[in-house]
């Protein structure tokens, strides 16, 4: 590994953490280690370390330093070692390596089977049902949506929303029910084709009810928290310690939320009492958590919402909320949400798919 490769894995201790998230997107392998002032590893930050902070509602602002694993997992250059076996008695999918004064110079990386995304091949969420909202017109992708329903529109080869059930059913889950409205039957045609070992119920709305609303229609009951999820993004993530989490919280609902960073595309000036200048940040970055869209609810939520009423599930929130009933978030990182929903956004998620 090079210099250039080493340093994709390597932040400063004041770096804020959405700077980290963004290169752990980057490097593909869930960690980045912190150097000191003097290039020294001091540190490392997981993926899954960031996502515990953010649940502690530690500010998402704050520099990896105050986060970090003070005592990551090294070896030295001089030794001699089975670096897969190390990962796999640490769990850990990179490596350092560093010379007699800690500088690293080189990162052992784990085989791809090794990654928490083998954990996809076990069907462990095989019991857990998803409604799949796809009944909208998808306007904002018009002139494409004349032709075909937004759910069908292909990312590559394959429509937006199989990739959002494959994703699902990697994981176990083969039980779907799809709310649909716009192009229906176009929608039906083409599973009914497609020949998915995964089963397809389909919820018609009459009229547009909103992304809560059409799931009141639904007439089977459910003995376990479900995901609901919009037909037009993906969410990268691992579902199953999603899952868990949304069990182990105790949650009604929990908002699965990505982090967003914005560029102000100016220099921002900050001034004292009667204009004097005080300082400026040029082209600062601003960062927030944003809704993704996906959910997972307990079934007795279903109940709260009202019969054939347009009814978002920013409502069923609101509702739950009102009601004293937990709701919680789970926090992905900003290259986990892939959204379709505008052009811009979908040649982003070509990109990330390597999709030409």
């Amino acid at each position: 590994m090079n210099n250039e490769q080493v340093r994709a894995f390597t932040v400063s201790s004041h770096t804020h953490l959405a700077v980290a998230l963004q290169k752990i997107d980057d490097n593909a392998n869930g960690i980045v280690f912190v150097v000191d002032d003097d290039g020294r590893l001091c540190g490392a930050v997981s993926d899954g370390d960031i996502r515990r902070w953010i649940l502690k509602a530690g500010s998402i602002d704050a520099e990896v330093e105050s986060l970090m694993n003070r005592n990551p997992i090294s070896v030295h250059s001089d030794q001699c070692v089975d670096s897969i076996q190390i990962m796999k008695k640490w769990s850990i999918r990179a490596l350092p390596v560093i010379d007699s004064v800690g500088h690293i110079v080189d990162i052992y990386l784990a085989k791809s089977d090794h990654s928490i995304y083998a954990k996809e091949k076990q069907k462990v969420l095989a019991d857990v049902s998803v409604v799949i909202m796809a009944g909208g017109k998808g306007t904002r992708l018009y002139p494409y949506t004349k032709i075909l329903p937004k759910p069908l529109i292909p990312i590559g080869e394959v429509p937006i929303v199989e990739r959002v059930m494959d994703g699902f059913y990697n994981f176990g889950i083969s039980d779907f029910l799809m709310t649909v409205n716009y192009k229906k039957g176009m929608i039906k045609s083409y599973f009914a084709e497609a020949r998915k070992d995964y089963h397809i119920e389909y919820v018609e709305e009459d009229k547009p009810l909103g992304t809560g609303g059409s799931i009141k229609l639904i007439k089977r009951t459910f003995d376990s928290p479900i995901f609901v999820a919009n037909c037009d993004s993906l969410i990268r993530t691992n579902y199953q310690l999603l899952y868990q989490h949304h069990l182990q919280t105790n949650n009604a609902i929990t908002i699965v939320t990505s982090l967003k960073n914005d560029t102000i595309p100016y220099g921002v000036v900050y001034s004292k009492e009667n204009g004097e200048l005080d300082h400026m940040d040029e082209k600062p970055t601003r960062s927030y958590l944003i809704n993704t869209g996906m959910y997972i609810i307990n079934p007795d939520m279903i109940k709260l919402i009202p019969d054939n009423t347009l009814f978002h599930m920013t409502h069923l929130v609101e509702k739950a909320k009102e009601m004293g009933y937990k709701v919680g978030m789970y926090p992905v990182s900003e290259d986990s949400f892939l959204d379709m929903g505008e052009f811009a956004e979908m040649k982003r998620m070509n990109k990330k798919l390597n999709i030409e």
